[in-house]
């Protein structure tokens, strides 16, 4: 059974135990589903109400992409488990002698780039579903706006927390060219989501503010 598939108690127990996953990545991709719940949830109390009928269909297709969301960020739980388990065993390579070396030194790389794939997507995932938040910010129901500041913190968490595990992995590439793109997108997703994220919440406290 998937890591995602099982209950909030064992997911909870086995990321605070010493197993190597779910980690950090399995972690950030796990928040930014709850996060997108949120979402979701605004969405779904909005979705019938008189007074939103203007923008129900939106709200809909809002609802909609959450949903693909939610489910490609729990996929990325058990997926970022998959791409740690040939790195870590990468690292138990000999290096005794030079070829030994080269072989260890190519495997790492190769790993590190597949390690790179899963949080780059959570990345991608966390800064859709934080516009999709800033959106339902601004026309789903008042009365559970404070969720879409919730599910937005998650989704900045989740988007932060990934970006993390992509540097720890390119420590272990020399590709620079491979470093260069990643790191041009991770900090163009890093700065977008970010900023788009804090504008969201500042708006949703100036709404429940008195």
């Amino acid at each position: 059974m998937a890591m995602s598939e099982k209950s909030c108690d064992y997911f909870l127990e086995v990321l605070a135990s010493n197993a190597p996953t779910p980690g950090g990545g399995g972690a950030a991709a796990m928040g930014g589903a709850i996060g997108m719940a949120l979402s979701n949830m605004v969405g779904n109390l909005t979705i019938g109400k008189k007074r939103y009928a203007d923008v129900e269909d939106e709200v809909k297709e809002l609802v909609e992409r959450g949903t693909k969301i939610i489910a490609d960020l729990k996929m990325l739980v058990d997926k970022d488990a998959e791409v740690f388990e040939p790195l870590s065993k990468a690292y138990g390579l000999p290096k005794d002698t030079p070829e030994q070396a080269a072989h260890k030194k190519k495997t790492l790389e190769e790993c590190s780039k597949l390690a790179c794939s899963v949080p780059m997507e959570i990345m991608r995932k966390a800064s859709e579903g934080i516009k999709i938040h800033q959106r339902m910010g601004q026309i789903g129901t008042k009365i559970a706006i404070s969720d879409v500041g919730c599910g937005v913190a998650f989704l900045k968490a989740a988007l932060i927390s990934a970006s993390l595990n992509v540097i720890i992995n390119l420590g272990s590439i020399e590709d620079e060219k491979f470093i260069a793109e990643t790191t041009a997108e991770m900090d163009r997703l890093l700065e977008e989501g970010q900023k788009i994220a804090d504008e969201t919440l500042e708006a949703v406290i100036s709404k429940i503010k008195k």
